[in-house]
């Protein structure tokens, strides 16, 4: 873990909860902010954006050897976001194929619907940035979490999926009601891109619009490798997680219950990638489920026969509340195998990267985890649940407060496992250096130094962001091959080209 003294990124993600803003009046108050990686200069390093949810964004551009200096002001003062406002996910891609990336920002919160717009600053080629959604048709006022590019009708420019989600909680003997309505504001959707100008086809190309949707995760490939882009998008509370299959003529056909025998319950985030080396693309989900037993005792929401029927009978499948991993069969099936993995609990856990971090030919994982008050500890929720108190509360806004702060607030490391090459894995925090207890929600991985391993940069809560030097290849002197891409047309990133390494022992798929 580096300190900013030494990379100069002095950003945190502060938040500051009063009366009418914080987790009771909005659940998704401690959620987090994003960052996002490229090479925005086209200098070959790594640029880094985090956003703030409540405080200004920063972009810092990469000098070489963790160096980092704070360009935000410079490059646009929009860039840090509007005042009021909440931000949340962050996406480099280079929209208007150019060659140069350009920046999308997410916007959501309990503002009115100008506030929550989202942004595309549009890279000028000379260190300044250019606000231009509405231009482009993506200055969408929905409820968003994160947007993700990709080609996926293949006509060589990159179209937007917008992963967005519902503000209300939706009581569980409505959604069977509710599941046939649209709310436009916290669906997802989908934009085609056509000259540079966006168009919402999502209702056409079959993208799920109703309100049961808390979207908090969002994952492209090419799930069944038919050479076109799926999407997977997970979902918070009871709505299963959507798996939507590229059916080759500019729709999808969501196919979760037939590909996925049972998921994840409170789904946050998600990744795809082939962890075991067999060609075929495997997806991690994330929950809740805390490792420690005590925490499990003191926070874990119970799963009643009840509850667990009457979701069935609701058609919202069968969903659990702990970490997923998918192991794709090659044959249009998966095999759940996180409990055999050893990686099924990380607690409340955010942001799954699948990623080579030891360079010995297979993926690892990095989790990050955190909430900032134990939302879900059984003694707040009975007291919570009083009738009596929500009473006084209504009388007098300001005892709220008083109520937040006797949450517990519990920080704990993010997790890290390197792969055994068996299916399973191993909990190498305390051996990778991943020790340090944090709030963190966004995060990615990069080689910030162009040392040939990768490095980690992470988004946290009330504190500065974490900034994670690998040093496996000083150490181990382990082998790398880069491969920069370049993509004809518009995909000007070569965004969801597939590369195979092949040796005599293994193969390896990207």
């Amino acid at each position: 873990l580096l300190p900013s003294t030494q990379t100069n990124i002095h950003f945190s993600n502060a938040i500051s909860e009063n009366e009418t803003l914080n987790v009771l009046s909005y659940e998704y108050f401690y959620n987090g902010g994003g960052v996002a990686v490229g090479d925005l200069n086209n200098d070959g390093l790594e640029d880094l954006f985090f956003t703030a949810n409540m405080k200004p964004n920063k972009l810092y551009l990469n000098q070489g050897n963790f160096k980092f200096k704070d360009i935000t002001t410079s490059a646009s003062k929009e860039l840090e976001g509007r005042a009021g406002s909440w931000k949340t996910g962050v996406t480099m891609a280079d929209v208007n194929g150019d060659g140069l990336l350009d920046i999308y920002i997410c916007y959501s919160g309990k503002v009115d619907a100008d506030t929550r717009r989202n942004q595309l600053f549009i890279n000028q080629g000379n260190g300044k940035f250019a606000e231009k959604a509405r231009e482009f048709g993506l200055d969408d006022p929905g409820y968003a979490t994160q947007a993700v590019f990709l080609d996926y009708d293949n006509d060589g420019d990159l179209d937007m999926f917008l992963l967005n989600h519902n503000i209300k909680k939706i009581d569980n003997m409505e959604f069977a009601n509710v599941r046939n309505q649209t709310e436009e504001n916290a669906s997802n959707k989908l934009f085609i891109n056509q000259n540079n100008h966006f168009t919402d086809v999502s209702k056409k190309a079959g993208i799920i619009q109703n309100p049961l949707t808390f979207g908090l995760g969002v994952a492209v490939a090419d799930i069944n490798k038919d050479g076109w882009p799926d999407i997977y998008v997970t979902n918070d509370y009871n709505e299963p997680d959507y798996v939507y299959v590229n059916n080759h003529n500019g729709t999808f056909s969501e196919q979760s219950k037939l590909l996925l025998r049972h998921i994840s319950h409170f789904s946050m985030g998600v990744d795809i990638a082939d962890f075991n080396n067999d060609g075929f693309p495997d997806m991690l989900t994330l929950d809740m489920l805390p490792q420690d037993n005590h925490r499990q005792k003191s926070l874990q929401m119970e799963e009643n026969y009840e509850s667990f029927e009457l979701m069935q009978r609701q058609d919202l499948y069968k969903q659990y509340m702990r970490n997923m991993l998918q192991l794709n069969n090659g044959n249009g099936t998966f095999s759940e195998i996180a409990q055999l993995s050893g990686i099924s609990a990380t607690d409340w856990s955010w942001c799954p990267l699948i990623a080579d971090f030891d360079n010995d030919g297979y993926k690892d994982i990095f989790i990050s985890n955190g909430y900032l008050r134990d939302y879900t500890n059984k003694d707040f929720l009975r007291y919570w649940g009083d009738y009596k108190i929500k009473k006084a509360m209504a009388r007098e806004p300001f005892l709220l407060m008083d109520l937040v702060s006797a949450m517990p607030s519990t920080k704990l490391p993010n997790y890290i496992f390197r792969n055994n090459h068996n299916l399973t894995f191993s909990n190498k925090q305390k051996d990778w250096g991943m020790i340090n207890a944090t709030i963190s929600n966004g995060a990615v991985y990069a080689d910030l130094d162009n040392d040939g391993d990768l490095d980690l940069v992470v988004n946290n809560i009330n504190e500065e962001a974490s900034i994670y030097q690998n040093t496996s290849r000083e150490i181990n002197h382990t082998s790398f091959i880069g491969i920069k891409l370049k993509g004809k047309g518009a995909n000007t990133n070569a965004i969801g080209a597939k590369v195979f390494v092949h040796v005599k022992t293994a193969s390896q798929y990207q």
